[in-house]
């Protein structure tokens, strides 16, 4: 598979108040950039720097992701990484994000995860001095990880106490890894009486049974992905009744063949259903997209409407773990969106 280029940033959609929820600063690197590192670092491209994000898979898309973050091996590194990133959700137009990083990628870090958030934070705070929006620490655990690293990790950051880290998470290639919910089981319910929220990637590789065990066994706030719960309507049920929000990430979906087509992807049918679902980029730099352009290909793919647009993007606010007064200030924003387009959508209709 490879890359889909970025579409022009449609202006409605990046001005529309949002946050993201699913978004690995994994799947956040340059091309430029990673082939600068490698070269000062006299380490080997995967590929030509034209093929260079150009996926067979899954599984080579997340052995890539550890040779990119191999590279992100000094303090300075992880920092602009995080400025950058604040700096990406400016120009998409968006308010608040959960970033999602998983420390055993980040080879040049094993065994200095503590130093290696620290970094990622005076990145993220000196973007937000200078204006930019502000950015929560999901903190993920490998799927392949044993209970005991899982318990370690939880009980590390318990004891940091940092602010930056809001959540909780696990991802990782589910059909590769087998059935990983009972295995951190505790581990999840520790992080969450630490008042640590809980974040999950299921139902992508797996099936709806995956989305099941996130709920049931970790206790999940929010599942990234969760697709695939639309293959079992008691799952939908359990979604829907509970409000648990979907972090769906369109292109990346398509991209890793989860589905061969918008056509065919559930997002209209889970929302139709009752499910709270939102709109994400999950690695927008790899996969060749940005948060405006996923809200424009599947708003076109269903012909939402702007209230539907309005309904996602508030969705995604009250799924991020966003503070209360940052939550407000985008849903004020968002009320005052609806208010200006609304003459505009009544004489241009859907998206």
């Amino acid at each position: 598979m490879s890359q889909s280029a970025s579409s022009p940033r449609n202006p409605k959609l990046q001005s529309l108040p949002k946050a993201e929820v699913h978004v690995h600063l994994e799947g956040c690197f340059e091309t430029g950039t990673l082939e600068r590192w490698a070269v000062e670092a006299g380490i080997a491209m995967p590929r030509p720097r034209d093929r260079l994000l150009e996926f067979s898979g899954l599984t080579d898309f997340l052995h890539f992701l550890d040779w990119a973050c191999g590279l992100a091996d000094t303090e300075e590194r992880l920092a602009q990484l995080a400025y950058d990133f604040c700096r990406r959700l400016h120009e998409d137009g968006t308010g608040y994000a959960d970033v999602i990083v998983n420390p055993t990628h980040w080879s040049a870090w094993r065994g200095r995860t503590r130093e290696m958030i620290e970094a990622l934070d005076s990145g993220f705070t000196s973007a937000e001095r200078d204006g930019l929006p502000p950015v929560g620490l999901c903190v993920s655990l490998l799927r392949t990880q044993t209970a005991q690293e899982a318990s370690d990790l939880v009980e590390q950051l318990i004891s940091w106490r940092l602010p930056r880290v809001v959540a909780l998470s696990v991802d990782g290639n589910e059909a590769a890894a087998g059935r990983t919910g009972p295995r951190f089981a505790e581990a999840f319910r520790k992080a969450g009486e630490a008042g640590l929220k809980r974040t999950v990637h299921a139902g992508e590789s797996s099936g709806p049974e995956g989305v099941r065990d996130a709920i049931e066994l970790l206790g999940a706030d929010r599942i990234d992905h969760g697709v695939r719960a639309i293959e079992d309507d008691s799952v939908i049920g359990l979604l829907a009744e509970r409000g648990i929000p979907l972090g769906i990430c369109p292109t990346s979906n398509l991209t890793l063949k989860v589905y061969s087509s918008l056509e065919t992807h559930p997002v209209d049918r889970l929302r139709r259903a009752g499910v709270r679902v939102s709109i994400n980029t999950d690695d927008p730099s790899l996969l060749g997209t940005n948060l405006p352009r996923e809200y424009e290909i599947a708003g076109l793919a269903f012909s939402w409407s702007d209230a539907i647009v309005r309904e996602l993007a508030h969705a995604s606010i009250e799924a991020s773990f966003a503070n209360p007064s940052t939550k407000a200030r985008l849903n004020s924003d968002l009320a005052s969106w609806s208010s200006a387009e609304a003459q505009e959508a009544s004489s241009d209709g859907a998206l």
